[in-house]
C-alpha cells in the first residue's frame, strides 16, 4: 500500500520500484481525494511519518522512499514481500524497555519481521509514560538526574571554600528540575520510536494478552481490541513498585513510578523500605532540602554487602535523613489535601508480639557491577562479604581495606574517614578478587572500570602491579595494605 501524491517525484520513484519487481500495489493520491488531508493526519499520528510516500507491506510500516530503498538493499523488501507465513509475525515482543527494545531490533536486523507492544497501565496517581521502560522514564535516567540535582547543591555549599563569594541563598526550584528531565525523556522516548521504524519494527502502543497458542489480545488505551498472531514471543515487563497493601496506601501515596514527573514538591517526605531506590530517593530530596524520614523494617539493602550498607545508611543520616528502624506503616489517612497535601502514618513496632513475614527474590549480583545512588555513591561488583563467607570460609578470604580522603573533599574540610574501599579475595585461588566495593564520589564510573577487570580474572598482585591515576578515588586500589585480619586501624589520623 503506497500512501503518495501525484506530483511528488519520491512517490514515482517508489512506484517505479514496484512496478521493476513485478509487485501489485494498492495506491492512494492524498492530492486526489477530499479527506486527504485528514488520512494523512491519521498517518502522521500512525507513523510519526508526515511525508510521502507512505509505504506499507504486508501491514509493515517500511516508511518514505529512503527506507524503501534501504529496505530493498538489504533484503528486508524481498522478505516481506513473499508470500505471508502462518502468522502475522515472525516475532512479537511484548514490553518496550530495554530488553524488549533489544530483542526486537536484533530480531528484526536478523530480517524478521516483528511487532513491539507496549502499554503503561497508569498508576492509581494516573501517572503513565512513553517508549524506553522503567530505566528510561521512571528508573536510573530521571533518578541519576535528580541525584545530579542534589550533588550540585552540595557544591555551591562547598564552593566557599574554594573562593567563590555570592549573597544570595541558594534554593531549589522543583518544578524546573522536573521539567527539564521530562524534556531529556520525551527525546529519549522519540529516539526509541524512531530507531524502531528505522528498523521496520511495528510498533503498537496497546496491552497485549494471550489468548491462544500463537496469538495475542492488544488493546489500545480507547478500549479498543486486534488480535495479532506470531511464531515466536518474548514477554519483556519488567517490574512495577509494590504497594503496602494497608489501608490509604493506593489512596495517598506515591511510588517512584510517580515521584520523577510530579508537577509539585513532594515537601516533608516519608520514604518507606530501604531499598536502593527507597534510599536513592531519600537521598536527592534530602539534598536539596527536604525534611525526609526512612521508615526500614529490617536492614539496609538487602542483598547488598551490609557492612557497607550501613555506611551509606550512615553517612545519609550524618546529613539529614532520619531513619526509623524496626517498624512498618500499617495505615495511611489524609488529613489535608494537597498539592502535596499532609498524610498521617500509623506504623507499628516489628520487634513486637506481631512480627512480618515476607518472600523476597534477589538479584544474582555476582560479578555484575551495580552503583547505588545515594548520596554517597556505593560501587560494587561480585561478592558481598557476607556471601563470600558462606561460600568460601572466613578462612580462606583475605580483605583488604581502607578509608580514603578525595582532594575535592580535602579544602571542602569535609570528612577524611567517611569513603571507604573494599576488596574481597580468595587466597587459595592466586588472591582472586571475588568482592568489590566502593563508597565514595563517581563510584559508579570507578566500579565499571573494575568491573572488566574482575571479568578478566583480577587479582590483588595485578592490582599492586598498576600504576594509580593521581589525584582520583579509583587509585586507592592500587595501594591496598591493611587487612581485616591483621586488625590495624585503617582510620587516617591526618592529612
Amino acid at each position: 500500500m503506497i500512501f503518495s501524491k501525484s506530483y511528488c517525484p519520491h512517490s514515482t520513484r517508489v512506484k517505479e520500484l514496484f512496478s521493476s519487481l513485478g509487485v501489485q500495489y494498492n495506491i492512494l493520491e492524498l492530492d486526489q481525494v477530499d479527506d486527504g488531508a485528514s488520512v494523512q493526519e491519521v498517518l502522521s499520528e500512525i507513523t510519526n511519518q508526515i511525508t510521502v510516500p507512505n509505504v506499507f507491506v504486508n501491514k509493515i510500516h517500511i516508511g518514505g522512499c529512503d527506507r524503501t530503498f534501504q529496505a530493498h538493499q538489504s533484503g528486508l523488501l524481498q522478505k516481506l514481500l513473499q508470500e505471508e507465513s502462518a502468522y502475522d509475525y515472525d516475532l512479537i515482543v511484548i514490553g518496550g524497555g530495554s530488553g524488549g527494545l533489544a530483542c526486537a531490533q536484533e530480531a528484526a536486523i536478523l530480517g524478521k519481521k516483528v511487532m513491539v507492544l507496549d502499554f503503561v497501565v497508569p498508576s492509581p496517581q494516573g501517572t503513565s509514560w512513553g517508549l524506553g521502560g522503567t530505566c528510561v522514564n521512571v528508573g536510573c535516567v530521571p533518578k541519576k538526574l535528580m541525584h545530579q540535582a542534589a550533588l550540585l547543591g552540595q557544591a555551591l555549599s562547598d564552593s566557599r571554600k574554594f573562593g567563590w563569594e555570592y549573597n544570595q541563598q541558594a534554593k531549589h526550584n522543583w518544578e524546573t528540575m522536573t521539567e527539564a528531565i521530562q524534556n531529556h525523556i520525551g527525546s529519549l522516548n522519540w529516539s526509541y520510536r524512531m530507531s524502531l521504524r528505522e528498523k521496520a519494527v511495528t510498533y503498537v502502543n496497546s496491552y497485549g494478552e494471550f489468548v491462544e497458542h500463537h496469538k495475542i489480545k492488544a488493546t489500545n488505551r480507547k478500549g479498543q481490541e486486534t488480535c495479532y498472531t506470531a511464531a515466536k514471543f518474548v514477554i519483556a515487563t519488567g517490574e512495577r513498585p509494590r504497594y503496602l497493601g494497608i489501608q490509604g496506601d493506593k489512596e495517598y501515596c506515591i511510588t517512584s513510578d510517580d515521584l520523577f514527573s510530579l508537577p509539585y514538591c513532594p515537601g516533608k517526605t516519608l520514604v518507606v523500605g530501604a531499598s536502593y531506590v527507597a534510599l536513592e530517593c531519600a537521598g536527592f530530596l534530602a539534598g536539596i532540602g527536604l525534611d525526609v524520614t526512612v521508615m526500614v523494617r529490617s536492614i539496609l539493602l538487602r542483598g547488598f554487602d551490609q557492612e557497607m550498607a550501613e555506611k551509606v545508611g550512615s553517612y545519609m543520616e550524618q546529613h539529614g535523613v532520619k531513619f526509623l528502624r524496626k517498624f512498618i506503616p500499617v495505615m495511611v489517612q489524609q488529613l489535608e489535601k494537597g498539592p502535596p497535601g499532609k498524610l498521617k502514618v500509623v506504623a507499628k513496632s516489628t520487634e513486637g508480639p506481631e512480627t512480618v513475614e515476607g518472600v523476597y527474590n534477589t538479584c544474582d549480583y555476582i560479578n555484575v557491577p551495580t552503583t547505588v545512588f545515594t548520596p554517597l555513591e556505593y560501587g560494587c561488583c561480585g561478592l558481598s562479604e557476607e556471601k563470600a563467607i558462606e561460600v568460601y570460609k572466613k578462612e580462606n578470604l583475605e580483605v583488604y581495606h581502607t578509608f580514603f580522603w578525595p582532594l575535592e573533599w580535602t579544602v571542602a574540610g569535609r570528612d577524611n574517614n567517611t569513603c571507604y574501599a573494599k576488596i574481597i579475595c580468595n587466597k587459595f585461588n592466586n588472591n582472586r578478587v571475588i568482592g568489590f566495593h566502593i563508597l565514595g564520589p563517581n563510584a559508579g564510573e570507578v566500579t565499571q572500570g573494575f568491573a572488566v577487570a574482575m571479568k578478566c580474572g583480577l587479582t590483588k598482585q595485578l592490582l599492586d602491579d598498576t600504576i594509580g591515576i593521581h589525584p582520583t578515588c579509583g587509585e586507592v586500589f592500587t595501594t591496598l595494605e591493611i587487612t581485616k585480619s591483621s586488625g590495624l586501624d585503617i582510620a587516617q589520623k591526618g592529612c
